[in-house]
């Protein structure tokens, strides 16, 4: 059914505003009309639109397009022939629609599923700072079984946080040789760690 084609035009119609406004009354005859129209005529090519914004999220998309159709009940102006298709309004509603629920689930900080929860609720007090200590003597321990040189090497670049430059000035040796012993460390101390238990 055309939108012109209705007897009584709810843009026109003064008690609709006010009972919209105010809350209180049943939809008129015409509301009932409007919505029936909204719904037969562009439900269902929204509801495709809308899927295809939502990434194949069918309950999204049957949000999206129930809020646009309220927003088109609330607004009967948008559909003046002058202003262009109501399709392309229905549209651009649902697009803003997706676009600001995507904008406000970035803005909230991320969702812990429920084990990472579970897991945090049976941790007894002092666990995690428990493990921290025990995980450093292993580190500590570990180090200590390198040799002095990587040792040294690895204090100025890792602990210090020198440049590969710097830690070769300070220990007085050529910058190729910092990178081979920091190399050699690494790979000894990763060594350490895994036989201790520890994955780096």
């Amino acid at each position: 059914m055309p939108w012109r084609s209705r007897k009584r035009d709810p843009r026109t119609d003064p008690d609709r505003s006010t009972r919209r406004a105010s809350g209180k009354g049943n939809l008129s005859t015409a509301d009932e009309e409007l919505l029936r129209t909204l719904y037969a005529e562009h439900a269902g090519p929204l509801f495709h639109y809308v899927l295809r914004l939502t990434s194949g999220d069918r309950q999204w998309a049957e949000d999206v397009v129930q809020e646009t159709l309220l927003r088109a009940w609330q607004h009967p102006a948008a559909f003046d022939p002058a202003r262009g298709p109501a399709r392309a309004w229905l549209c651009t509603v649902a697009r803003h629609l997706v676009i600001d629920a995507h904008r406000a689930r970035q803005a909230r900080p991320t969702e812990v599923g429920g084990e990472a929860l579970e897991r945090a609720v049976e941790q007894t007090p002092g666990e995690d700072e428990i493990e921290q200590a025990l995980q450093s003597w292993a580190v500590a321990d570990a180090v200590r079984t390198l040799s002095p040189d990587h040792r040294a090497v690895l204090l100025e670049t890792y602990y210090r946080g020198r440049t590969m430059v710097e830690a070769a000035r300070v220990l007085g040796i050529p910058l190729g040789t910092v990178k081979s012993r920091t190399y050699y460390a690494l790979h000894a101390l990763r060594l350490a760690l895994q036989e201790r238990g520890i994955e780096p």
